[in-house]
């Protein structure tokens, strides 16, 4: 029996820079500047440049990134937020806590990611902020969203969480829009070793405020002096030094997802239905999302023969119990809901060989066929 295949298996990706990880974790302790030292300084600045974006604020997750943005921007009660349906909570949990509304819309059934037309169908004169999510490795349509945002004043706010890298015709997320969150989860393409994030905009001002509220409300030079709604989320020091190591190897590491990713669609087939590729966009592969009405019998056949894989999700952001007050219904968002009846997520990492992705695929093919002999 072949020995399991993970969803994300991130010993592999420790192996190889384990001594260098353990140097700067040791460098990290024996300097003891713990608090916004020279490791989360510098990997700020070399994010948003990367993202093509004037500052970076490390925070302690991607939530927070999204909740002190929309703090930062005074988004509050009475505002409306637009949103997907088929997302992560995350989103629904930082518009929450500042007290807005969430609106969500359906997703483009190609591209899974939020649909434009019912975007601009869904702004009110309440709406101060558009959160678009670039969902499983692939870059929102940020143009028509900037388009119909700007001239209305309505923030947009990226959730790039699952984007680290990615690029919408020619720019990296993260720099498209009025400002970005990312997660920086270790099952990330850009991972710490547990909870990290970090937020980019090239608004000086809306800087400063993040700043600020990451650190109880207080200018790093008044310490004590709160002057706003504060919080305590910094970006920890040791994450940063591991962060700045693996920073070094995304690019590497999104051409293998994709290589990975297309070797799984050259192999599938028509069996299910596979993530397309646009013109203009380079995706980066966080996650490999088939689509096929046999999902939970794949799924069961898969774990069978030792393959783990997943849903991202099951239930979509407008069902949840947590959304239940707002008074959405079923049937409202049908895209979203028959692909969460659908979706599947495949093993997917750099560290992937040839042999593995094929044992994928066979697995999905055999089981597909057999359940439409069945048929």
């Amino acid at each position: 029996m072949a020995d399991r295949l993970k969803l994300v298996d991130l010993r592999r990706q420790y192996a190889p820079l384990r001594e260098e990880i353990l140097a700067a974790i040791d460098g990290v302790l024996t300097d003891m500047n713990l608090n916004l030292g020279p490791n989360t300084r510098a990997f700020e600045q070399e994010w948003a440049e990367y993202c093509g974006a004037k500052y970076g604020r490390g925070v302690d997750n991607g939530t927070d990134a999204l909740q002190l943005a929309m703090y930062a921007y005074g988004i509050g009660p009475g505002d409306e937020v637009i949103t997907p349906a088929n997302s992560f909570v995350a989103v629904v949990e930082a518009i929450l806590a500042v007290g807005a509304t969430p609106v969500f819309v359906d997703i483009n059934p190609e591209t899974y990611n939020i649909d434009i037309e019912q975007t601009r169908a869904a702004i009110t004169d309440r709406t101060k902020m558009i959160v678009p999510v670039h969902l499983y490795g692939l870059a929102a349509d940020m143009d028509p969203i900037m388009e119909m945002a700007k001239p209305k004043g309505i923030i947009v706010l990226e959730d790039a969480s699952q984007a680290q890298g990615a690029k919408y015709k020619g720019r990296r997320v993260g720099g498209i829009g009025d400002s970005a969150a990312f997660s920086l989860y270790y099952t990330k393409n850009l991972g710490g070793y547990g909870e990290a994030g970090i937020f980019t905009t090239s608004d000086e001002a809306i800087a400063e405020k993040v700043d600020m509220m990451r650190q109880h409300g207080a200018r790093p030079a008044t310490r004590y002096k709160h002057e706003i709604l504060g919080f305590n989320s910094r970006l920890d020091e040791i994450q940063a030094a591991m962060l700045r190591i693996k920073f070094r190897h995304l690019e590497e590491w999104n051409a293998k997802r994709r290589a990975w990713a297309a070797l799984y669609t050259q192999l599938l087939g028509d069996a299910v239905v596979t993530p397309k590729r646009f013109p203009d966009y380079e995706e980066v592969n966080y996650v490999y999302v088939i689509r096929t009405p046999n999902r939970d019998e794949v799924k069961a056949k898969l774990l069978e023969a030792d393959i783990e894989s997943g849903i991202h999700y099951p239930i979509p952001l407008h069902l949840l119990p947590v959304t239940a007050h707002l008074g959405y219904k079923e049937g409202q968002f049908p895209v979203t809901e028959q692909y969460a009846k659908e979706i599947l997520s495949l093993p997917l990492y750099a560290e992937l060989t040839e042999e593995e992705v094929t044992r994928v695929a066979n697995t999905v093919i055999s089981t597909v066929r057999a359940a439409a002999s069945v048929r």
